[in-house]
């Protein structure tokens, strides 16, 4: 796609951008190339990379800076990623040791805001809609705690109303009733079940069975993303500068819709993937990028984390961060 001169100046004019953030010249490209070529040879060359779409000059500058065309062909073709060393590797295994696969998604997320200093994400696993027990607790009068224990052991609760307030003895019962007919279904199947049985039990059970199934449903199979950090991107001056792009990216931490579907992505990628910001529209502007990749339980995958910062981060050092995490909190998972 392009010679190798041209590859070289790109990688240079990239990687010295991403360095100083400052549009790069061709002076500076000379000095930093490596390549015996006259100043009016490296213009000829940049100006072919301009008409070609890989980088843009800012009015204010006779510089250029990389477009998101750029940075694709660099992050896909000219990156050279530099290994973490050890210390941080063990680092990272230290801290990726909790027997709780919340507190580890969490440390994970937190793990790789500090690494990057940019924002860490962490999708969750998507929860088996099976439940193996769950119990009813009274809170205060009509007002009742489902406590539902997943197949993977993790605990759920959700807060149910009834119509009126419960004994503890009918809550016994109802529970028991549960995890003797309905153990290892999920809520789906056991709706369609209990259509049959609810005409032979009494009132008070009939709406605490059937509130619980309609909760128990919205619990189950559900998604999140555990996001860290994400204030450090205050401090990254591209970004911050843009502060109704920047509302944009933290509406999108908050309402979380379009990340997960943005490392939903990701889950069947080999490897390591990087989204360019303008390249895809759920990222809010082309000043960010995400590097995302899949980690796994016994070889199975169940979710993605990443990194989001501006499109302006030091990949090679990124990717490993990510690459690293995502196979510790996979090996961490599945020896829990």
């Amino acid at each position: 796609m392009l010679n190798d001169r041209a590859r070289i100046l790109l990688k240079t004019l990239v990687e010295r951008y991403i360095t100083d953030g400052e549009p790069v010249g061709s002076r500076t490209l000379s000095k930093h190339a490596g390549l015996d070529l006259s100043p009016a040879s490296i213009r000829n060359i940049m100006a072919n990379l301009e008409e070609r779409g890989f980088v843009s000059s800012p009015h204010t500058s006779a510089g250029r800076v990389p477009t998101p065309l750029g940075y694709r062909f660099f992050v896909d073709t000219l990156l050279t990623v530099r290994p973490l060393e050890q210390i941080e590797v063990s680092q990272l295994e230290h801290s990726l040791t909790s027997s709780d696969p919340q507190r580890l998604m969490t440390a994970a997320s937190t793990l790789l805001s500090d690494l990057s200093r940019f924002a860490g994400l962490v999708m969750t696993p998507r929860r088996s809609p099976a439940f193996r027990q769950i119990e009813f607790l009274s809170l205060s009068g009509k007002r009742i705690l489902l406590i539902i224990v997943t197949m993977e052991g993790e605990v759920e609760n959700r807060v149910i109303l009834t119509e009126q307030p419960v004994s503890a003895s009918a809550l016994t019962e109802a529970a028991n009733y549960f995890n003797q007919h309905f153990a290892g279904h999920d809520f789906d199947q056991v709706r369609a079940k209990l259509r049959d049985e609810l005409g032979r039990m009494r009132d008070d059970i009939t709406h605490l069975m059937s509130a619980a199934v309609d909760a128990g449903s919205q619990a189950a199979g559900q998604e999140n993303v555990v996001v860290s950090g994400s204030r450090k991107l205050l401090d990254v001056e591209e970004l911050s500068s843009n502060m109704g792009s920047l509302r944009r990216l933290f509406d999108a931490f908050e309402q979380k819709t379009g990340l997960l579907q943005l490392l939903d992505q990701s889950r069947n990628a080999a490897g390591v993937q990087i989204f360019i910001g303008g390249e895809s529209d759920l990222l809010p502007f082309d000043e960010c990028s995400l590097v995302s990749a899949p980690y796994s339980v016994d070889g199975q995958v169940v979710g993605t984390l990443g990194v989001v910062g501006p499109t302006r981060m030091a990949y090679e050092r990124v990717v490993p961060i990510v690459d690293i995490t995502a196979k510790l909190l996979s090996s961490a998972l599945s020896h829990h």
